[in-house]
């Protein structure tokens, strides 16, 4: 199955969260996309809003679908909530930390930017968005890439970090400290349904 490559809006307003985080992209239109996107009344099935959820979590991340059920299964392994360890597994994404740090405004830039050799980790040049990163590593721009226009515009545009990550502007170098606790992701997010999709 291929990426998608469409607007994201319309992903956002299909799933009914912000997939950004940040609320913009329902602010306006807070319903379905489509000529019938206010018209849908019908009362969904419980198996439909498993996939919702699933789909929300896919989406906000940016995986497809062999990738999220292989990161599901992972995390099936590891000790802990199965659930929780899902998160926490998608959020070692390089390209999601490099989101978190503000490198980029969106996980798809942050993608991007990784793709393009402009990203390291302890130092190597790491250009595979979906490697995982471990606490305790520091993931920074390559020393060619310190100039880069849309990187500098996206740090000059963020207010506030996650506490799982620190950054120094100065340098222009983050740690992944810790792996983050459940209250400090997005409660829209119901990972339960999520497990009750893959169980059923």
């Amino acid at each position: 199955m291929s990426r998608y490559t469409g607007p994201s809006y319309k992903q956002a307003r299909r799933t009914g969260i912000s997939l950004l985080e940040n609320g913009k992209e329902i602010a306006r239109k807070p319903y379905g996309p489509g000529q019938h996107g206010q018209d849908r009344k019908r009362r969904p099935s419980t198996y439909s809003i498993q996939l919702k959820a699933k789909q929300q979590v896919r989406f906000m991340y940016g995986l497809n679908e062999r990738q999220f059920a292989k990161t599901y299964q992972e995390a099936g392994k590891m000790q802990g909530i199965h659930g929780e360890n899902l998160l926490k597994l998608l959020e070692s994404r390089l390209d999601n930390l490099v989101y978190r740090m503000g490198f980029a405004q969106t996980r798809r830039a942050a993608r991007q930017l990784v793709n393009h050799g402009h990203i390291t980790v302890n130092g190597k040049k790491v250009d595979i968005p979906s490697y995982r990163c471990k606490p305790g590593d520091v993931i920074a721009l390559k020393e060619q890439s310190k100039d880069h226009k849309a990187v500098k515009e996206s740090l000059s545009k963020v207010l506030k970090r996650v506490e799982f990550v620190t950054f120094d502007d100065n340098k222009l170098t983050g740690t992944f400290v810790r792996y983050p606790e459940r209250n400090e992701l997005s409660p829209e997010i119901n990972e339960s349904l999520i497990i009750e999709y893959y169980n059923r």
